[in-house]
């Protein structure tokens, strides 16, 4: 044995505590407590299956209203939280001491009080009674104390100091006191209403959140997450760095049903690290490419840790918004991340490993994409279409058809599957390894991507709520875990029907079970996160903020993002991903959008918060505290610090990004036609391939420094053509705000007017803003003003408003009564921006140039 395997093999017990620490709960005790622990477990997950499923309505009994459901989710979490988490490092593992009983049984009363007083407490609303600030205050301190043991002391700590803020805040200095909070007060804020920990963020825990870990859990015990690794390293292993290009790929695909950095590490870096390690890669340097292409499975749709479903809270918008929003720039991360790993091939001239596939001509390869490719579309329109028209013509019987259809598909491809012998599970510290043939490796586990289409049908076509969506993409799931194995032997005609039945019911149970515990933490920091958030609310803290803020940037926007990006940064070193952005994005979003508006950039709130969500995952990368770094660092034998920054270097393009969002919302498709997306896309992934070699120092060969530079510069424009343009040409020209309405009628029908409006903060101060004024309906200046529901008063060239229409378009944009028109804004018909990409493709082909000319007298010096 190597040395590199002794160490991984002695490090194979931490790496699981690690896991177990951070994700599961490190406790796993013997006997009737053991099963105990994975019954409850289990018996969350049927439960949570249950409320998201037709079926109480349908037969008339188990319905739950939405507070409800709640309660009964943290009941769970705060029990299980205490039965799988021990109290300290010395507590014991294998069995479960009295006091976390107690402490676990009084926990889980507290969490179902809401539940099971929900008569008697709606009949005094905001009228606690001593029992009920009795059980609120022990809930809030039983919530602080399972917070420390499932997610350390950061989050606790600082949900603790909120609490003592609301309570002393006529003792606070300046700018920070307030009027205080009284005991009965906070607990009702906090622990009786949905305004605290019952509030919008457990309820996307209970709604949406669980049903989705639960789907990733299930379709991982069905054997998805070795077919994605397989299917990765098939694909891309005999490439230059190959496994390191495979590691990236598998880690998105696993990304795309896993809401933990840690456990995608674990998951697929067992097997990716040392494949990476034998082509060259150095421990570090393997380590980091997984931890990269592990945190960023954090930003890819659609579960993306969480975020994606309080954004549609937080946000007001669909859940198919944030996914076309947060798509883009996760898909060019990907990209350039593979792009990275080949640089490093590159650089060290590493090669990959030896394919088993039949050699083909590159004509045939690409035939066969493009055949593949067209096939795929061309079912996907046929089923588009052909369910459109099914489903009037079958009515009510359509969904029993669709079902039957869905089954026939499903067995038709575990036909296929059946011809090509079964995905091995293998030892990746096998000393001889040769890469899988592609074809049947694909073939043999087509039906786990019958879950996902159904799952992104459901979400995309039907638009059904992403909880429903989850759901049935759940319940057949559980078909898949449960038949997959008797029908795949029935035609291999080989195996038991009850051995496979029986072993598929225990997938289906441990799938539930990890499902169940997967989820302690995230429904205990989205409870604690309600604590800040209801702290928030209830002393006004952020209005405290904001001034704070503002006067540390000096009004600047991008001092304020950066103090932004540091702070969710810092508090990730902490706390988990989704209690971070529930945190910072309750503190800091609206903060930015205000001060945006006041510096005359509108930035669209969705923007806002994937800067927030993009951040406090780096913080999983970042030094020194970064844990998929140290879970990295334990499969690869490397030392985590060094793997840390490699890994941070690596994620320079994740860091860029939000920035470039926020400047340019072209990136985020808002406000863009399906032509313009494309050509975004394209051209913001050469963008960020050539940002990718700018940060590496490597393109076609190492570069100069001022080579590095200039291709900073280039991918600049590609990404933010604007910033030059507006240089050169002003894209607004200054109205006078007297003539407002006749430019009102001027402009396109699709246009828009800026305006910068002198109004009031809420403190009666003035307050100078910006708004984007989208041009209303009507042929004339007075018409387009009638219909936006505004009434002004024209003095001395001063315009003010004198009525704004209850309902009306000018409400919701914002106008109010006695706010001045200071400027307006008309734009102007100048060249379009993407016209700078012109010079930016010319300078990036002079470098080009340079370089192979470089390379190429390097490549005949050597030969000589």
């Amino acid at each position: 044995m190597t040395e590199d395997n002794k160490r991984a093999a002695g490090s194979e017990v931490d790496l699981e505590d690690m896991v177990a620490s951070t994700d599961t709960g490190a406790r796993k005790p013997a006997g009737m407590p053991g099963k105990l622990l994975v019954s409850i477990a289990a018996v969350w997950s049927l439960f949570q299956l249950w409320i998201a499923s037709p079926l109480p309505f349908m037969l008339g009994f188990g319905v739950f209203n939405a507070t409800e459901s709640r309660s009964i989710h943290l009941a769970f979490a705060l029990f299980l939280a205490y039965m799988a988490y021990p109290a300290l490092k010395r507590s014991p593992r294998d069995r479960i001491p009295v006091q976390d009983w107690v402490l676990a049984a009084a926990a889980a009363f507290c969490g179902a009080y809401m539940f099971m007083f929900y008569e008697q407490l709606s009949q005094r609303p905001g009228a606690p009674i001593l029992q009920d600030v009795i059980i609120g205050v022990a809930g809030i301190l039983l919530l602080l104390e399972a917070t420390r043991r499932a997610l350390g002391p950061p989050l606790m700590i600082i949900a603790s100091i909120f609490i003592v803020y609301s309570l002393a805040g006529p003792y606070m200095p300046g700018i920070l006191s307030h009027r205080g909070v009284s005991l009965f007060g906070l607990v009702n804020h906090q622990w009786l209403t949905t305004q605290g920990v019952f509030g919008i963020a457990l309820g996307v825990s209970t709604s949406f959140v669980f049903l989705f870990v639960l789907f990733g859990a299930l379709l991982d015990k069905a054997g998805a997450g070795n077919y994605f690794i397989k299917v990765a390293f098939s694909m891309l292993g005999h490439y230059k760095g190959g496994p390191a290009k495979a590691a990236v790929v598998a880690s998105g695909m696993t990304g795309l049903i896993s809401g933990s950095s840690i456990a995608n590490v674990v998951t697929t870096g067992t097997f990716t690290v040392p494949m990476m390690k034998r082509v060259g890669f150095s421990a570090e340097k393997a380590g980091a490419v997984e931890v990269s292409s592990s945190v960023n499975g954090q930003i890819m749709p659609p579960v993306m840790g969480a975020a994606a479903f309080l954004m549609v809270e937080y946000v007001g918008i669909s859940y198919v918004e944030v996914i076309k929003h947060a798509f883009l720039p996760a898909l060019i991360s990907y990209i350039a991340l593979i792009y990275i790993v080949h640089l490093e091939a590159l650089k060290a001239n590493l090669q990959g490993l030896k394919s088993s596939n039949p050699p083909k001509p590159l004509v045939r390869k690409v035939i066969g994409f493009l055949g593949g490719l067209l096939l795929m579309m061309i079912t996907a329109l046929a089923v588009y279409y052909g369910l459109g028209w099914l489903k009037p013509v079958l009515g009510e019987a359509a969904p029993w058809v669709i079902a039957a259809g869905l089954a026939l598909i499903y067995v038709g491809l575990l036909k296929v599957g059946s011809n090509y012998p079964e995905l091995e599970l293998d030892d990746p510290d096998a000393p001889i390894y040769t890469l899988p043939q592609t074809r049947p490796t694909v073939m043999v586990g087509l039906q786990f991507i019958l879950p996902v289409i159904v799952l992104i049908w459901c979400l995309m076509v039907e638009r059904l709520s992403p909880g429903l969506s989850a759901f049935w993409a759940t319940v057949f799931m559980i078909f898949i875990i449960l038949t997959q194995r008797p029908i795949m032997a029935s035609f291999r005609g080989q195996g038991s029907m009850a051995a496979d039945l029986r072993d598929g019911a225990l997938d289906l149970w441990n799938g539930l079970v990890t499902g169940a515990r997967n989820m302690i933490g995230i429904g205990i920091a989205t409870a604690t996160a309600g604590i800040i958030v209801g702290a928030v609310s209830q002393t006004g803290v952020g209005l405290v903020l904001a001034d704070v803020v503002e006067i540390l940037s000096m009004g600047n926007l991008m001092l304020i993002l950066i103090f932004t990006a540091v702070l969710s940064l810092i508090l990730g070193m902490g706390l988990p991903t989704t209690a971070n952005y529930i945190v910072v994005s309750a503190l800091l979003a609206p903060v930015i959008v205000q001060l945006g508006e006041q510096n005359g950039l509108l930035v669209p709130l969705i923007a806002v918060h994937l800067f927030v969500f993009y951040f406090g995952i780096m913080a999983d990368v970042t030094p020194p505290v970064g844990l998929a770094s140290f879970a990295a660092a334990a499969v690869s034998g490397g030392d985590p610090i060094r793997t840390g920054f490699q890994a941070f270097y690596y994620s320079l393009r994740t860091a860029a990004l939000p920035f470039l969002f926020i400047f340019n919302t072209d990136l985020l498709l808002i406000d863009v036609s399906p032509l313009q997306g494309v050509v975004i896309f394209v051209v913001s992934t050469i963008a960020m391939l050539i940002f990718a070699a700018a940060t590496q120092g490597f393109m076609i060969a190492r570069n100069r420094w001022y080579e590095s530079i200039v291709l900073l510069l280039v991918a600049f424009t590609l990404f933010r053509p604007g910033f030059w343009m507006d240089r050169i040409h002003d894209p607004y020209e200054s109205v006078p705000p007297a003539q407002f309405v006749e430019a009102l009628g001027s402009v396109d029908d699709e246009s828009t007017l800026r305006l910068q409006i002198l109004g009031e903060d809420d403190f009666g101060d003035p307050l100078t803003t910006y708004m984007q004024l989208p041009v209303p309906e009507g042929e004339t200046g007075e018409e387009r003003l009638e219909n936006l529901g505004l009434e002004l008063i024209v003095e001395d060239e001063r315009v003010v408003v004198d009525m704004v229409t209850f309902g009306s378009q000018a409400e919701d944009l914002g106008f109010d009564f006695d706010q001045e028109i200071v400027e307006v804004l008309a734009p102007v018909d100048r060249w379009t921006k993407e016209l700078m990409w012109i010079p930016a493709f010319l300078v990036f082909g002079l470098i080009v140039v340079m370089q192979r000319r470089r390379r190429d007298r390097s490549a005949a010096a050597a030969s000589a």
